[in-house]
């Protein structure tokens, strides 16, 4: 069994026990449920449930396996040419690590 989620704009697919980085919650601990009610999909053996937009009476039940996560630095560079004008920034995108408990439809 799998789900289509949709979370912050992206789209995941997901399987129980999967365990993903979304966008930072407000969570404190570790172990807190996360319930994700955007479903757009649901596949159990070979019955498929496809939402128009969403799947009635579905969620996905997640556990915060982390609260806090810094994703990869990404740096830019601005150089203005023959001006002595030139910045360098930096940027690291924090997450929230959720396991993926279970998948009700």
């Amino acid at each position: 069994m799998y789900a289509v989620i949709e979370d912050s704009g992206q789209q995941f697919r997901v399987l129980e026990g999967d365990v993903l980085d979304v966008d930072l919650r407000d969570v404190d601990e570790k172990g807190e449920h996360i319930k994700f009610d955007r479903v757009l999909l649901v596949k159990e053996d070979d019955k498929v449930k496809i939402g128009t937009p969403l799947v009635k009476n579905a969620k996905v039940i997640g556990e915060v396996v982390t609260p806090v996560k810094k994703g990869p630095k990404v740096s830019t560079y601005r150089l203005r040419r023959r001006k002595a004008s030139r910045k360098k920034t930096g940027h690291r995108q924090k997450y929230t690590r959720v396991k993926i408990t279970r998948i009700e439809s």
